[in-house]
């Protein structure tokens, strides 16, 4: 469900060859040949049951009609959004998408010098929490925009008057994307330094 926050959790199919080497414990009717082979348990036997059960009362809640209506929405949600931005920013497929689409900056990056990292970073600013970033990796300069079912026209007419601020800055003053977020308390922390000097516990001064 949307906002379940994962991780992910289901059934996980493989080629034949590969069968002997699953992890254990495995629901069957007949024991696995080979099964020596198997690299062993890698984590409980019910997985992520939590998710699970999260899955399952977002299922029960909605019922057999609400599922279907919520699978309408949001991908009448994601088209809608979609045939506004694109106006401005360049799509990565440009056709009718399911529940969410992706938004190529690659071009604008090579043009003014603005990224990815930058154009969300001048949402926030402008009071919208950006979409995911730099995710599907196969597209260089990718936002992917998910509005998700239970969000109003009202909500996400807001959130494409925000792209627009952060195009027309762009157009107008690129420079002024590269420090943003202006209104946050940390602007732009050094992800390098933190990633190869981790300080994962915090000292108070005395």
């Amino acid at each position: 469900p949307h906002g379940g926050g994962g991780p992910g959790s289901g059934p996980v199919g493989c080629k034949a060859f590969l069968q002997p080497f699953l992890p254990n414990s495995i629901v069957e009717q007949e024991k696995r040949a080979n099964q020596d082979l198997s690299i062993g348990k890698v984590r409980s036997f019910y997985g992520n049951f939590l998710v699970i059960v999260r899955a399952l009362t977002y299922m029960l809640t909605l019922g057999r009609e609400g599922i279907p209506a919520v699978a309408y929405h949001a991908v009448l949600h994601a088209n809608y959004m979609m045939a506004q931005l694109k106006e401005m920013f360049p799509v990565a497929y440009d056709r009718p998408c399911m529940h969410e689409f992706v938004l190529d900056l690659s071009s604008i990056k090579q043009k003014t010098g603005v990224s990815a990292l930058d154009v969300a970073k001048g949402l926030q600013d402008v009071g919208i929490h950006p979409p995911t970033m730099y995710f599907p990796l196969i597209v260089q300069e990718a936002l992917m925009v998910e509005p998700t079912e239970t969000e109003s026209k009202e909500t996400m007419d807001e959130a494409v008057e925000a792209f627009k601020k952060v195009y027309e800055t762009i157009q107008k003053e690129p420079h002024l994307l590269r420090q943003v977020p202006y209104k946050g308390v940390i602007s732009r922390p050094d992800e390098v330094t933190a990633a190869r000097k981790p300080r994962i516990h915090y000292f108070y001064d005395k």
